[in-house]
Protein backbone atom coordinates (compact mmCIF):
# COMPACT_ATOMS: atom_id res chain seq x y z
CA UNK A 1 0.00 0.00 0.00
CA UNK A 2 1.37 3.40 -0.94
CA UNK A 3 2.19 5.62 2.00
CA UNK A 4 4.60 8.30 3.23
CA UNK A 5 6.64 8.14 6.41
CA UNK A 6 8.40 11.11 8.02
CA UNK A 7 11.26 11.16 10.48
CA UNK A 8 13.59 13.68 12.07
CA UNK A 9 11.41 15.78 14.30
CA UNK A 10 12.27 16.60 17.88
CA UNK A 11 12.79 19.22 20.55
CA UNK A 12 15.58 21.71 19.93
CA UNK A 13 16.59 25.08 21.27
CA UNK A 14 16.08 28.28 19.31
CA UNK A 15 18.79 28.77 16.73
CA UNK A 16 19.41 25.07 16.27
CA UNK A 17 18.88 22.95 13.14
CA UNK A 18 16.83 19.89 12.26
CA UNK A 19 16.58 17.80 9.12
CA UNK A 20 13.27 16.15 8.33
CA UNK A 21 13.06 13.29 5.88
CA UNK A 22 10.15 11.58 4.18
CA UNK A 23 10.12 8.35 2.22
CA UNK A 24 7.51 7.03 -0.15
CA UNK A 25 6.68 3.33 0.04
CA UNK A 26 4.64 0.94 -2.07
CA UNK A 27 4.09 0.40 -5.77
CA UNK A 28 5.13 3.90 -6.84
CA UNK A 29 5.71 4.62 -10.50
CA UNK A 30 6.49 8.30 -10.21
CA UNK A 31 6.18 11.16 -7.72
CA UNK A 32 5.24 14.57 -9.07
CA UNK A 33 5.27 17.45 -6.59
CA UNK A 34 6.41 16.91 -3.01
CA UNK A 35 6.34 19.20 -0.06
CA UNK A 36 6.21 19.95 3.63
CA UNK A 37 3.29 21.48 5.48
CA UNK A 38 2.84 22.25 9.15
CA UNK A 39 -0.03 22.65 11.54
CA UNK A 40 -0.45 24.10 15.00
CA UNK A 41 -3.51 23.00 17.03
CA UNK A 42 -6.45 25.28 16.24
CA UNK A 43 -4.90 26.55 13.02
CA UNK A 44 -5.14 25.44 9.41
CA UNK A 45 -2.38 23.40 7.85
CA UNK A 46 0.00 25.73 6.02
CA UNK A 47 2.53 25.23 3.26
CA UNK A 48 6.15 25.38 4.34
CA UNK A 49 7.98 24.34 1.16
CA UNK A 50 7.26 22.51 -2.07
CA UNK A 51 9.44 21.07 -4.79
CA UNK A 52 8.60 19.88 -8.27
CA UNK A 53 9.96 16.72 -9.85
CA UNK A 54 12.32 18.96 -11.82
CA UNK A 55 13.60 20.63 -8.67
CA UNK A 56 11.75 23.94 -8.71
CA UNK A 57 11.04 24.97 -5.13
CA UNK A 58 8.83 27.42 -3.33
CA UNK A 59 8.83 28.53 0.30
CA UNK A 60 6.56 30.27 2.75
CA UNK A 61 7.73 33.78 3.49
CA UNK A 62 8.49 32.98 7.12
CA UNK A 63 10.96 30.21 6.32
CA UNK A 64 12.62 31.43 3.12
CA UNK A 65 16.34 31.70 3.68
CA UNK A 66 16.27 29.40 6.72
CA UNK A 67 14.75 26.20 5.33
CA UNK A 68 15.84 24.20 2.28
CA UNK A 69 13.80 21.50 0.56
CA UNK A 70 15.44 18.83 -1.59
CA UNK A 71 14.52 15.47 -3.05
CA UNK A 72 15.83 12.28 -4.60
CA UNK A 73 13.49 11.12 -7.35
CA UNK A 74 15.00 7.67 -7.73
CA UNK A 75 14.66 6.93 -4.01
CA UNK A 76 11.26 8.61 -3.49
CA UNK A 77 12.74 10.84 -0.79
CA UNK A 78 12.24 14.45 0.21
CA UNK A 79 14.08 16.36 2.93
CA UNK A 80 13.59 19.63 4.74
CA UNK A 81 16.71 21.17 6.23
CA UNK A 82 15.63 23.64 8.89
CA UNK A 83 18.19 26.12 10.22
CA UNK A 84 17.94 28.95 12.73
CA UNK A 85 14.80 27.48 14.21
CA UNK A 86 12.43 29.77 16.08
CA UNK A 87 9.65 29.11 18.60
CA UNK A 88 7.20 30.11 15.83
CA UNK A 89 8.35 27.02 13.89
CA UNK A 90 6.85 24.74 16.54
CA UNK A 91 4.25 22.55 14.82
CA UNK A 92 3.51 19.10 13.48
CA UNK A 93 5.20 18.83 10.10
CA UNK A 94 3.52 16.75 7.39
CA UNK A 95 5.03 15.34 4.24
CA UNK A 96 2.96 15.61 1.06
CA UNK A 97 3.38 13.97 -2.33
CA UNK A 98 1.39 13.67 -5.54
CA UNK A 99 1.99 10.06 -6.52
CA UNK A 100 1.35 7.97 -9.61
CA UNK A 101 1.10 4.36 -8.44
CA UNK A 102 -0.46 1.04 -9.29
CA UNK A 103 -3.22 1.75 -6.75
CA UNK A 104 -4.93 4.45 -8.79
CA UNK A 105 -3.36 4.07 -12.24
CA UNK A 106 -3.57 6.07 -14.51
CA UNK A 107 -4.41 8.88 -12.09
CA UNK A 108 -1.99 10.46 -9.62
CA UNK A 109 -3.30 10.98 -6.10
CA UNK A 110 -2.30 13.16 -3.14
CA UNK A 111 -0.82 11.42 -0.13
CA UNK A 112 0.08 12.69 3.34
CA UNK A 113 2.34 11.35 6.03
CA UNK A 114 1.24 11.04 9.64
CA UNK A 115 3.34 13.98 10.75
CA UNK A 116 6.37 14.58 12.95
CA UNK A 117 6.49 17.02 15.86
CA UNK A 118 8.99 19.87 15.90
CA UNK A 119 9.21 21.83 19.14
CA UNK A 120 11.31 24.93 19.70
CA UNK A 121 10.75 26.27 23.23
CA UNK A 122 10.61 30.00 23.77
Amino acid sequence: QVHLAESGGGLVQAGASLNLSCSGYGSIFEINSMGWYRQVPGNQREMVATISRGGDSDYADGVRGRFTISRNNAANLVWLQMNSLKPADTAVYYCYANILSSEHWPHARDYWGRGTQVTVPS
